[in-house]
């Protein structure tokens, strides 16, 4: 879907301008997004492979949720809202701990350019995974992994050509985030 988004500096502050997000990645100007991961009280990580229609990385793992945010749209509440079309789970934005932006750049072709400021998130994932109702245009499938095997799959270069390339050093700061937060 097509939607209007904001413009962003390359150090991630606000141009005070807004495109459609499809010429936002044509012309590779940096716009906003979330990026939101679930995980469990036994230290799983919730992984979501991409709907194989998806114009980038279809069929890899990826981010439990992800999605841009809308032009004007607080953070928080485009993070709740893409939570429910995804994975149709409601929640609070309180549920959501805040573990920073990461600055992405990823030329997929040359009219399509894809530079965002992820909004990372973190969320405990409270019911089954059988609880999850899948967004079929976005979302093929969902899975939980043990932490471990997750970094090792991510960064360990076990299985890294299953997932989004990210990049070793998101993936080290996501496995670091959630072991914090797992042992709180």
């Amino acid at each position: 879907m097509d939607e209007l988004v904001d413009i962003l500096d390359s150090d991630g502050n606000a141009t005070g301008q807004t495109a459609l997000k499809s010429e936002a990645h044509e012309k590779g100007w940096y716009h906003p997004s979330v990026h939101i991961w679930f995980f469990t009280e036994d230290k799983k990580v919730l992984i979501q492979q991409r709907s194989k229609n998806k114009d980038t990385f279809p069929l890899l793992w990826d981010v439990s949720v992800a999605g841009h945010i809308g032009a004007g749209e607080p953070v928080e509440k485009a993070a709740v809202r893409e939570i429910k079309e995804e994975i149709g789970l409601q929640i609070e934005e309180n549920d959501l701990q805040k573990i920073g932006v990461f600055k992405a750049t990823h030329k997929h072709s040359e009219v399509l350019i894809d530079k965002e400021f992820h909004h990372l998130f973190l969320c405990r994932l409270k019911v089954p995974l059988r609880a999850l109702k899948l967004q079929k245009s976005e979302v093929a499938d969902l899975k939980l992994l043990p932490l471990l095997r997750f970094s090792e799959e991510t960064w360990g270069l076990a299985n890294v050509s299953q997932y989004v390339p990210h990049g070793a050093t998101y993936y080290k700061e996501i496995v670091k985030a959630i072991k914090k937060a797992s042992s709180e």
